[in-house]
């Protein structure tokens, strides 16, 4: 029996096209009002009952009426007035509600001619879909039953008026998964944004992301001070890193008081250096520049706080925090070139004389070779000298002034 009910291509065309003729037929007779009596077999079952109750409870009212009325002629003429108001009443009633009867089978046939249309639309794009596959030879004679019976059940659909529906519905289920894409990906691009601001934060542990863009990721640095009470340094470190990374770009520090020039290069080359290298995840070059960034913070700090110390009791000083270099301004216009080595004060370590240079007409007058005199005697000295700024610089002057003497008296010797 199943072998039977399999039809070929050609059988399924023309089921389609018997469809395609009835709802054809009903679009005409749908779009034509005064044929509709002519066509009785096509009105439903429903249709017959619903006109059967009509004219039922309108037989039923119009005896009523006559009923009601019947002794209407024995009435006396005062009453015949309102007898005939009441008649005109139940008159404008019945008219009111056939209005009404009316306007339902209106917007029942116009929502029965959508659907037809809409019905003719798909079947007239099945049917070129059918005609492009019969081309190509894609669909096999033992789908053929399964197809028509789809398309007739389709049309049982169409002709309820079901089909509108159900293609509404579909709409809106597709508007509601394009809406739930919409929040997934929202939702996937906070996970990776949450993710990776979170990384930052375990990676720069004890500092705080405040500001998070794109590439651009603003730090707040709150670096405490050893060996001075109670002190904290407050700074904004805006980086700019890599596309995808963790590494850094560029950087920029606020207030800039501490200059970070050569750790940004220090950093850059460091990720060219370890790029083709297998490296930790938890290691990268942004953490080991915040970390160089804070020790910065501490040692340019200690430095200018014991550069004010010792103003207190000597000529003027400076640190310039570039260079890493104290200039401490002697007598007689002379500068002293301080080279101060990594790690210091922290670290115990010795400063250096780097230069001496005159600045007044009377210290140009000074010889080369003394002050490379001065220079040496000063670099010999014991290291526990030369790591204390103020000693130093008092070391630095004293020598200096020493060799002065000496030159005055050779130079006087000479004259003599």
């Amino acid at each position: 029996m199943a072998d039977q009910a399999l039809l070929d291509l050609e059988g399924l065309q023309s089921a389609i096209q018997r469809v395609k003729s009835l709802n054809a037929a009903e679009l005409k007779n749908s779009g034509n009002s005064s044929n509709c009596h002519d066509d009785v077999d096509l009105v439903s079952l429903d249709e017959d009952a619903l006109l059967r109750d009509c004219v039922f409870q309108l037989e039923g009212k119009m005896d009523e009426i006559i009923e009601e009325y019947s002794d209407v002629s024995s009435l006396p003429a005062e009453d015949f007035g309102t007898y005939l108001e009441n008649l005109k009443g139940e008159l404008s009633s019945v008219e009111a509600e056939n209005a009404q009867l009316s306007g339902e089978v209106a917007d029942l046939m116009k929502g029965y001619l959508e659907d037809s249309i809409r019905l003719q639309n798909n079947i007239e794009g099945l049917t070129s879909s059918l005609e492009f596959i019969q081309s190509q030879g894609l669909v096999p004679k033992s789908a053929d039953a399964c197809l028509e019976g789809s398309l007739l059940a389709e049309h049982q659909l169409e002709s309820k008026g079901v089909h509108g529906g159900s293609k509404f519905k579909i709409l809106e289920l597709n508007s509601q998964i394009e809406k739930k894409k919409g929040i997934l990906k929202s939702m996937e691009n906070l996970d990776y944004t949450m993710k990776r601001s979170l990384k930052i934060q375990d990676t720069l542990t004890g500092l705080e992301v405040i500001g998070y863009e794109g590439n651009q990721v603003t730090l707040s640095l709150r670096t405490h001070i050893p060996e001075i009470e109670m002190a904290e340094q407050n700074h904004e470190l805006a980086i700019e890193l890599l596309d995808g990374t963790l590494e850094l770009k560029n950087a920029e520090i606020f207030p800039n008081d501490v200059y970070i020039g050569e750790i940004i290069d220090a950093a850059k080359s460091f990720i060219r250096q370890f790029s083709l290298l297998p490296m930790n995840e938890n290691k990268s070059s942004l953490e080991w520049f915040v970390r160089r960034v804070q020790d910065r913070i501490v040692l340019s700090t200690l430095r200018n706080s014991l550069v004010k110390d010792a103003m207190k009791s000597r000529h003027s000083i400076e640190y310039v925090d570039k260079d890493e270099m104290v200039v401490a301004h002697l007598v007689d216009g002379v500068d002293a070139f301080i080279k101060v080595s990594q790690g210091w004060p922290l670290a115990s370590s010795s400063l250096k004389l780097q230069s001496l240079k005159g600045s007044s007409q009377s210290s140009k007058e000074v010889t080369f070779s003394f002050l490379c005199k001065v220079e040496e005697m000063v670099n010999s000295l014991d290291k526990q000298v030369c790591q204390t700024l103020p000693t130093f610089i008092d070391a630095v002057e004293e020598i200096f002034k020493q060799r002065m003497r000496v030159e005055v008296r050779s130079s006087n010797s000479i004259n003599n």
